[in-house]
């Protein structure tokens, strides 16, 4: 799939400790068209980690590595590795709030620095032909005014050669609140994203925080670009079964939950053998059923087998058998 207008057109947000490889693999059954995140990787765990943090499936396509960093050589050589390995876009995460995000000088603080944020951008994008795009807030701490976002954008996009932000519509709390609370205290403000929009008309936008449904998501899309979906897409992934239908035309048949858990099976054979615990891949999938009679069977019965000294893929048909005649049948 190109990196164009549709591909930001809809998100899964990268989220730390949950949007990993077998999220991800997973989302994808359910949406062809969602642009899929990594989660947050700093620039010294790809330079310096023993790990292969760039590790992915093929399958994951199109999907976007989000970079946590502020040295713009370190970005540049993260950034040239992600290409060649094949990644679709890079994302630099100038939005988390973290302590831990803070100590290492990247994420929401960068807010402060729209020049450094502008420099970190362009030594990407002078060394990599794929998008480089920036997820940020609405502001920072008593840094919350539109005329501090309008400077930030416009630094970043003029200096830097950005032409792609996510904003998520809420300010960011640099200390006195955890990043859960982050997500949850500072009010949203969603027209303050489309008067953005409004007076940045060349640059792409999509917005991200407390979208919950695709009724929703579209009436975002009437104000602007894309539309970005975190915890509603992981705790309740049925919704993204709708997303390709819905969001880019396509006419495709109604996505079989029941058919998506059995499409999982020859990845998870896979990974078994590569001595991944079924637990890893199936934390992922509990939500499938949501709203669905038997789905808390299905989620206490993963729950209470997945990681047990051999478990397999007849765990997930036990499961299955808990809810499976009890899924509506779609047209």
């Amino acid at each position: 799939m190109t990196n164009n207008f549709s591909s930001q057109r809809f998100s899964v947000a990268p989220m730390l400790d949950w949007t990993d490889r077998h999220c991800r693999y997973f989302h994808r059954q359910l949406s062809g068209d969602a642009l899929l995140y990594t989660e947050m990787v700093t620039t010294g765990a790809i330079i310096h980690g023993k790990g292969d943090y760039l590790a992915y499936n093929e399958e994951e396509h199109p999907v976007a590595l989000q970079l946590g960093g502020s040295d713009p050589a370190a970005l540049a050589e993260c950034a040239k590795q992600a290409e060649a390995r094949g990644y679709d876009q890079i994302n630099l995460n100038v939005g988390c709030p973290s302590d831990r995000v803070q100590n290492g000088r990247f994420g929401a603080c960068l807010m402060a620095d729209a020049q450094l944020v502008a420099d970190s951008v362009k030594a990407m994008r002078d060394v990599v032909s794929i998008p480089v795009t920036v997820k940020t807030r609405i502001g920072i701490d008593e840094q919350d005014s539109y005329a501090f976002l309008c400077d930030f954008v416009g630094t970043v996009a003029e200096r830097g050669g950005c032409d792609t932000f996510i904003i998520h519509a809420r300010k960011a709390w640099l200390s006195g609140l955890s990043p859960k609370e982050n997500r949850e205290i500072p009010p949203l403000d969603y027209p303050r994203v489309y008067q953005l929009k409004r007076d940045f008309p060349a640059l792409t936008m999509a917005i991200n925080g407390g979208i919950k449904t695709l009724e929703e998501a579209k009436a975002h899309l009437a104000h602007l670009d894309g539309v970005m979906i975190g915890r509603e897409a992981y705790q309740n992934p049925s919704i993204l079964t709708q997303v390709d239908r819905e969001l880019f035309g396509r006419a495709t048949p109604a996505v079989d939950p029941v058919a998506v858990v059995r499409a999982m099976y020859p990845y998870i054979e896979a990974e078994l053998a590569q001595g991944t615990y079924l637990g890893h891949i199936t934390r992922h999938m509990l939500g499938l059923f949501q709203g669905i009679p038997g789905a808390r069977q299905w989620r206490r019965h993963l729950s209470e087998n997945a990681h047990k000294p051999g478990a397999d893929v007849r765990v997930l048909e036990a499961a299955l058998a808990l809810v499976a005649d009890k899924i509506p049948q779609q047209a």
